[in-house]
């Protein structure tokens, strides 16, 4: 038989055919629009629902984002070996007996003995007690480090340049700001060529990093510092002109970061770096090595794991909302029962029925989600403007509210309206 003279079957065709919704649509306003008041009650489930799914889900996000950046900022090709810092001088002392801390000749072993390591530098942290120009607010951290800091970090030069390692071999007193450090030293002014004091050295500007993520909180031993008040010196340089511990207390350097090749497995790498550094420091623990793709793939367990709670607590408002739809929609059953009756009189069908007050109750819960969305947005402005936390609104929590929303419209509707299809044409014209 040809396309053209195929038949479709009359019920098929005639349930699945847009013009026979049409009426139905435009029914379903009217009947919503007769009752404005009792129709927006039955909305406010499904409008707190769906503004608690999307306001939560915008407060997660939003934090996730800032602790993934960050993370993903330390570079999930890098690890990042960090010295313990003792609570006290006698626990000190007693990890000393043991382990001579973190050292150049750590370093040295880890480079010649771990394959896989493209670039590598060591850092030791230091705080001036002495610093000019004045700092405007805190004092910046000093860190001494290699050359090849600045592509392990990603640092980007908004003016200048880094240290080179001629620089770094010979000691030059030569420094690079982060942006709150240059902010905070010489304000809206050119710091390039001028001078900096710690404690009684001057080192020569020579850059500025442009700005960097910086976490709130420590973040699986990575220490919480504003990575944008810093001055990067050559480690030579603050070593021999600034370091200034005599007892040997101190570690020696307090960190270590390393860049892996592409190939390497990070994983690996760490666990041989941890044997090599428990073995030359007699298993004290006094120190933490951190991979930052281990850190990545957590969070974003830890982020999928939190939507899923967030969205089934909020889910309960959508399940009240769809009880009150329900509630609503058999109420309206009633009221109606005579106009059911007429319908089936003249030749509806029950399918006709269904449709039509699934419909109905479809129209709510879609009403109600328009304005939820609107009012979840609203809400995760007004947490992050009040809170002063990160709020993000991202498409996916507005498609899942939305869809979730739908889907509990039609569900909570497909009861009262098969049974307002089942009612009898002659009782229910009978009705009163």
């Amino acid at each position: 038989m040809s396309a053209t003279n195929q038949v479709v079957p009359p019920r098929l065709g005639y349930a699945f055919s847009v013009w026979q919704w049409l009426p139905d649509l435009r029914l379903g306003f009217e009947n919503l629009l007769v009752h404005k008041l009792r129709s927006l009650l039955t909305m406010l489930g499904m409008i707190f629902g769906v503004a608690a799914v999307v306001s939560m889900l915008s407060i997660g996000a939003g934090a996730q984002q800032k602790v993934m950046a960050f993370i993903e900022q330390l570079g999930v090709h890098n690890l990042i070996i960090e010295a313990k810092e003792a609570t006290s001088y006698m626990a000190l002392a007693k990890v000393r007996r043991i382990s001579p801390g973190l050292t150049f000749a750590d370093y040295r072993v880890i480079r010649q003995g771990v394959s896989g390591i493209a670039q590598a530098s060591v850092r030791k942290r230091f705080s001036p007690t002495k610093l000019i120009p004045t700092p405007q607010q805190d004092t910046p951290e000093v860190y001494g480090v290699e050359p090849s800091y600045e592509q392990i970090a990603g640092l980007r030069m908004i003016s200048g340049k880094f240290f080179n390692s001629d620089e770094n071999a010979s000691g030059d007193p030569v420094c690079v700001l982060g942006e709150a450090a240059k902010a905070t030293l010489f304000g809206s002014g050119d710091a390039l060529g001028k001078y900096v004091k710690l404690d009684d050295q001057w080192f020569r500007v020579i850059g500025v990093a442009g700005p960097q993520l910086t976490s709130q909180d420590d973040v699986a031993g990575v220490p919480n510092e504003d990575l944008n008040d810093m001055v990067y010196a050559p480690v030579n340089s603050v070593i021999y002109r600034l370091a200034d511990d005599f007892t040997g207390m101190k570690d020696e350097i307090d960190g270590i970061y390393l860049r892996l090749a592409p190939s390497a497995d990070s994983a690996g790498v760490a666990s041989i770096v941890r044997g090599i550094l428990n073995n030359s420091h007699h298993n004290a623990g006094d120190f933490s090595v951190i991979v930052p793709a281990t850190l990545l793939a957590e969070q974003q367990r830890t982020e999928r794991l939190f939507n899923t709670v967030m969205v089934a607590i909020a889910s309960i408002s959508l399940l009240v909302g769809g009880i009150g739809i329900m509630n609503i929609m058999l109420a309206s059953i009633l009221e109606r029962t005579r106009e059911i009756g007429v319908r089936r009189a003249v030749g509806a069908r029950q399918f006709d029925i269904v449709r039509q007050f699934v419909i109905e109750a479809v129209l709510i819960s879609f009403a109600g989600g328009i304005i939820g969305i609107a009012f979840g947005f609203g809400m995760s402005r007004l947490i992050a403007w009040l809170a002063g936390w990160s709020t993000m609104v991202t498409a996916g929590s507005i498609v899942l509210a939305f869809v979730v929303s739908i889907s509990v419209g039609m569900i909570f509707g497909i009861y009262p309206a098969v049974r307002a299809a089942r009612l009898d044409p002659v009782e229910a014209i009978h009705y009163e």
